[in-house]
């Protein structure tokens, strides 16, 4: 049987949509997928087509930022031990990078910190500021992480240590007892853009410092490299300043990357032009691989490595470090499966929390991510660790885990997280309360159509439109991600020309007609089993998305399958 999908139209006003078109001239598909976006003015178009860096917000309007730049002159003109703490995922790296990076070149008296991912756990620790107070350190500056940390801001005050913490993580109730504390997501923070990453918040950090300290502007603008990983990576939004920043980033990446992304694209053997998409899955992961399997630190000094033969030595081991990453991940992966598929009771439920002693600590939510894709319902994977068990866990489009995992929040050590992802440590006693608490919970909130997969369709297209005026101004509209995802099209009543074929064993290639146009060529990866649809002498529809495939310096303009009925 075949996996079966919902395919969703998202509708945009008509009305609207022809205005636009009769203004820019252009397919009106295109027009309705800037409406879909929020473009629906002339003027809206113009900003989103043509990007600047002259469009990024005053930094200043940050809560807290005055006082943020102050306490940094104040720690320089005193010369005051700086530390920069950060997480061990890519946007906390990135972001201590950046800061680090920064900071170094205009003052010698400034370190930077990673906690260890299995000894510390996740944002500030009391150890970091142990550390801290043992190298005479009296500013930290959190990036990532902190928005929370009453308990360590406090411990880190008793010990003459200020903090100016950088987060883009909901607050609680109350906001520790930091100098600063600069996070748009503040209820008191005017900034107008709440969707910035960690590394974000220490780009504006510095953006504001460079500004107020006649700092050439060249300076801040050669870190958007680690600011396009950042968003990438952390998956928020590609929309408003995000778009700015991850479009100018990734033109870095393209033309001048430092050292680090250089030595890593080498030893990748990367020549093409790299996208958004590409950082999400060939750079970020290897940036993420330090903190899962070694230490977040690792990835740091990468990133702020300036020789490019040391960079090259630096890169060998976060290339092993991924290597090892991606063997744990696909064991876990198979035997998480075969736990499902052999058990009639977890294969037929609403949620999945599994756990076993001997998985790794530092790939649960990659494992979590894959039970998603193939399962499609709320998973927690759990391991052991420090006599505990710990978890990560995934959720489906729609269904807010945070709230779910919060119903259950008695059987917990702590928790947190939000609506798509989080984290938990459980007393190895109560895994089996926490499990029947979460299936419960997840039964009676989640909705039938929430356990199907959905494809959110933006237009339907004849194949006649596709042509390279219509796909070079799609393109403009990138990057493409969360809040900017690249458009799925569907077109109706294509046919077999009898050429489609599977490839390497479970992958479609398609070379489809339709009403006697031209034939046109797109792949569905591991679709192989949809070859009895195509191959049924009848009409079918295929969803997809457009890209550019380049062989031997020509340009096609195929389609990548999501879906075919």
């Amino acid at each position: 049987m075949l996996p079966q999908k919902r395919w969703t139209y998202l509708e945009a006003d008509e009305d609207v949509v022809n205005e636009l078109q009769k203004q820019l001239n252009i397919h009106p598909v295109l027009c309705k997928l800037l409406v879909l976006r929020n473009i629906k003015t002339f003027e809206d178009a113009k900003d989103f087509f043509r990007p600047s860096l002259d469009k990024l917000h005053d930094p200043f309007l940050m809560k807290d930022m005055e006082i943020a730049i102050s306490r940094i002159e104040t720690a320089i003109k005193n010369n005051e031990h700086i530390l920069i703490y950060g997480d061990y995922d890519v946007d906390g790296t990135t972001a201590v990078s950046l800061v680090y990076s920064f900071f170094k070149e205009i003052y010698d008296k400034v370190a930077y910190y990673i906690p260890d991912r299995y000894t510390e756990g996740y944002g500030i620790s009391f150890q970091g500021i142990d550390f801290a107070a043992d190298n005479n350190v009296t500013l930290i500056i959190a990036l990532d992480c902190g928005i929370k940390a009453h308990d360590k801001v406090d411990y880190a005050n008793e010990k003459g240590i200020d903090f100016i913490i950088c987060d883009h993580h909901l607050p609680g109730d109350t906001l520790p007892n930091a100098v600063a504390i600069l996070d748009p997501k503040r209820n008191d923070c005017t900034y107008p853009f709440d969707e910035l990453s960690g590394c974000g918040i220490g780009f504006k950090l510095i953006q504001a410092f460079a500004s107020k300290n006649n700092v050439l502007t060249e300076k801040i603008y050669e870190q958007l490299d680690l600011v396009a990983v950042s968003i990438a990576s952390d998956l928020v939004p590609i929309n408003g300043e995000n778009r700015i920043l991850a479009k100018f980033g990734v033109d870095k990446v393209n033309t001048n990357p430092r050292a680090g992304f250089k030595a890593l694209m080498s030893e990748l053997k990367l020549t093409r032009i790299l996208d958004i998409t590409d950082l999400v899955f060939i750079i970020g992961p290897r940036i993420n691989a330090a903190g899962r399997i070694a230490h977040g630190s690792e990835a740091v000094t990468l990133l702020i490595e300036e020789d490019y033969d040391k960079a090259i030595e630096k890169t060998k081991k976060v290339q092993q470090n991924n290597t090892d990453r991606k063997t744990l991940d696909k064991d876990i992966t198979e035997e998480a499966f075969a736990m499902i598929d052999s058990n009639d009771v977890l294969i037929n439920k609403k949620s999945t929390v599994l756990y076993q002693e001997h998985w790794h600590k530092g790939v649960i939510g990659i494992v979590a991510s894959r039970l998603i894709e193939k399962y499609h319902r709320p998973t927690i994977i759990l391991a052991s660790a420090n006599g505990k068990a710990v978890g990560s866990g995934r959720s489906v489009p729609g269904f807010d885990l945070h709230s779910a995992i919060d119903a259950c929040s008695e059987h917990l050590v702590q928790f947190g997280g939000h609506k798509y992802a989080a984290g938990m440590t459980i007393e190895l006693d109560k895994i089996d309360d926490f499990t029947n608490a979460f299936d419960k919970i997840v039964n009676d909130r989640i909705l039938d159509e929430q356990l199907i997969p959905q494809i959110e369709v933006d237009a339907e297209l004849e194949l006649t439109d596709i042509n390279e005026k219509f796909f070079n101004i799609l393109e403009q509209m990138g990057p493409f991600g969360p809040g900017n995802m690249r458009p799925n099209f569907v077109t109706k009543d294509v046919y077999d020309t009898g050429y489609s074929k599977i490839l390497n064993g479970n992958h479609l290639k398609l070379n489809i007609l339709k009403d006697g146009q031209d034939p046109r060529n797109g792949v569905g990866f591991g679709m192989g089993n949809y070859m009895k649809i195509v191959q049924a002498n009848e009409t079918f529809d295929i969803c997809y998305q457009l890209y550019a495939n380049v062989w031997n310096g020509q340009t096609k303009i195929e389609f990548k399958l999501k879906d075919l009925r």
